[in-house]
């Protein structure tokens, strides 16, 4: 009897022993690092999360759970979480030896354009006997930017080349003031200024002085995505940010300097979009990283509020383009309000509708309907 209490004491003891012992020593020389790839993605494509956990000293940890949030738009193909609202659950155990290290990548697709960050790893490991639960929070950083993929290229040149003539074709779209060509019909979007009163009382049709085009220096992109709506249309707005970046791409991909400004809310500067004029690679780079940090989730900034002088600004050599998936009124009345001061510009309004939506009569003329199907 006394041998088996004496061999049930030194038995407790050494349960003792290594439950104190782990709970000392766990963390010890335990690293441990989550990390995506240091390129972008776009949407739709494959990427990789490397999980790698080292252990340099001699006790092992024969149960290590690694948890992490991300959001419900990284889609991993081998499912070991839970989704919520809004996050992904991801629930990784590892069985790691003395001085060893353990690698795992991890396949995930970007489901929809956004900014996705990692910002702590929780641990949670045992002893030998599990009759203990070892957690401890772990901080770090990484991230991956998910691109918008770029709408239809082929289909905006379309639209751009039947409603400015040849502007993308030659790399022209502004007229030289001094260099005259002829006579053509009268568009809406032209000056009023340029109207040949004596060719339009001969014909009885607004005839306008057509004359030789001068390189274009510059393009204005500005993108509205207000919402009002009880149901949030984020197909559009998602559309929106793709004909956006397909605009940027085909100027940019001509050497021509692009801006651009929206009223989305970036999720890290929580403001509004504004990226100042610029040529090449390295614009279409800061394009894409400002597109994918639009927050949908937060409210649309007052445009008019933000843009109205930016968008009076006169530059010699620019156009200007909207992209839009409404026609709230103060909207409408701004660009009203600049054709009327002699402003040509061109209007891309995404649509997912059975019918296309009934436009401004004022602005009819100037706007092209994309459609989509959600």
């Amino acid at each position: 009897m006394i041998r088996l209490l004496g061999i049930g004491l030194i038995g407790f003891l050494l349960l003792w022993v290594q439950r104190s012992l782990y709970e000392k020593l766990w963390r010890k020389s335990l690293y441990v690092s989550v990390s995506f790839g240091k390129e972008p993605l776009f949407e739709g494509e494959q990427g990789e999360l490397k999980e790698i956990i080292e252990n340099k000293k001699r006790l092992p940890l024969s149960m290590l759970k690694v948890k992490f949030k991300t959001d419900r738009h990284l889609l991993f193909g081998n499912e070991k979480g839970s989704r919520t609202t809004d996050q992904y659950y991801r629930n990784d155990v590892f069985r790691i030896g003395g001085g060893e290290r353990v690698t795992r990548t991890l396949k995930f697709r970007g489901g929809r354009r956004g900014y996705y960050t990692i910002d702590e790893v929780s641990l949670v490991a045992s002893d030998l006997f599990f009759l203990s639960q070892l957690v401890a929070d772990v901080p770090l950083k990484t991230e991956v930017y998910i691109y918008p993929r770029p709408y239809d290229a082929a289909r905006l040149r379309q639209s751009l080349i039947q409603m400015n003539g040849e502007m993308l074709s030659r790399r022209h779209l502004l007229e030289d003031p001094f260099e005259y060509r002829g006579i053509r019909e009268y568009q809406p979007y032209d000056d009023m200024r340029s109207i040949n009163w004596k060719a339009t009382a001969k014909t009885g049709d607004l005839k306008v002085n057509q004359r030789n085009y001068t390189s274009l220096k510059s393009v204005r992109i500005f993108f509205n995505i207000q919402d009002d709506n009880i149901l949030k249309k984020d197909d559009a707005v998602e559309m929106t940010l793709r004909i956006v970046a397909s605009l940027c791409q085909i100027f940019l991909k001509q050497g021509i300097q692009v801006s651009c400004y929206g009223n989305g809310v970036d999720i890290v500067t929580h403001s509004p979009l504004v990226i100042q004029p610029k040529a090449g690679q390295g614009q279409m780079d800061a394009v894409y990283r400002g597109l994918a940090r639009i927050d949908v989730e937060q409210p649309a900034a007052d445009f008019a509020r933000n843009f109205e002088e930016i968008l009076f600004q006169r530059s010699q050599g620019s156009f200007t383009y909207f992209v839009a998936p409404n026609q709230y009124d103060d909207f409408v009345e701004l660009l009203t309000r600049f054709q009327e001061t002699g402003n040509p510009f061109l209007w891309f309004y995404p649509s997912s509708a059975g019918k296309d939506p009934e436009l401004p009569p004022a602005l009819e003329r100037c706007i092209d309907i994309i459609r989509f199907e959600v």
